[in-house]
């Protein structure tokens, strides 16, 4: 039954079309988060005197990674069978269907090709800034999917849960978790503190800090909400974790070590000079 008091989202996922040109909210924020953050990674180049004739190549790579990353996993993690069967629908974005996971595994490997290609940027310095977009980027797609009324969380009957009329996943009308919002929220959260503490220390942050803060934090609060989501698939309910908690137990795990590893790696950067 439908709760009265709770609050119905039926907002249109579509802003405007313009004949078969659509224009969605979703669309619309995953720009934005890639206009932002090539002024946020401008900055930091300015800041630190890097050359900016490569920030746009670094982007570009960026863009490229972070969709392809995204659409790899979404199909390997979540529904392999059916895309290894029809190998076409990879190529299918427009239907939807993007992994954070493996954007973060395809972002990762750009970075590491970026810093093989272009000695001047190291590993960590790259991967150090690229997390303060990141985080605020992270944030934006979930505003999206809030939008769209997908990754919708369980149901629940606490005085903010949302009611999705327009999900096609869950057509029971129930008041649910919004937990698209709660992940935003941390994500923002975790970007304040990432840029506080890059612009206090700027170019002396030290080395992994920041991206070792960044793979903790974001991928805890993303095990933490997964309790409070329903199931992206349906062989999820056979797991002792979903797929969303078993996929960010290794980004935790490696976002660990780079904090347990900063007093040995600065030790070595200092015998370098």
């Amino acid at each position: 039954m439908e709760s009265l008091s709770a609050f119905r989202w039926d907002v249109s996922p579509e802003i405007f079309s313009i004949g078969p040109v659509h224009i969605r909210w979703y669309g619309l924020l995953f720009a934005l988060a890639f206009i932002i953050g090539y002024q946020l990674l401008s900055w930091i180049f300015k800041v630190e005197a890097k050359n900016q004739k490569k920030l746009d190549s670094f982007t570009i790579q960026m863009i490229i990674a972070t969709v392809a990353g995204a659409r790899l996993g979404h199909c390997l993690f979540y529904n392999p069978l059916y895309y290894l069967n029809n190998p076409l629908e990879f190529l299918a974005v427009w239907e939807g269907g993007l992994a954070s996971h493996g954007a973060a595994l395809g972002i990762m490997f750009a970075v590491w090709l970026f810093s093989i290609r272009n000695k001047e940027f190291s590993l960590y310095w790259l991967m150090d800034r690229l997390t303060i977009p990141v985080a605020l980027a992270a944030a934006f797609v979930r505003f999206g999917n809030f939008f769209n009324s997908e990754i919708v969380g369980r149901p629940s009957d606490l005085p903010w849960a949302v009611i999705f009329v327009r999900n096609q996943q869950f057509v029971d009308l129930l008041p649910r978790h919004p937990t698209q919002l709660y992940e935003a929220f941390s994500y923002i959260i975790i970007f304040i503190l990432l840029l506080i503490i890059y612009k206090k220390y700027k170019e002396k942050t030290s080395s992994g800090l920041l991206a070792g803060l960044f793979l903790t934090l974001l991928f805890s609060a993303r095990f933490i909400i997964e309790y409070f989501k329903e199931f992206q698939s349906a062989f999820e309910n056979n797991l002792p974790l979903d797929m969303g908690q078993l996929l960010s137990l290794p980004m935790i795990a490696i976002g660990v070590y780079l904090l347990v590893t900063i007093k040995s790696r600065n030790n070595q950067n200092r015998a370098t000079l």
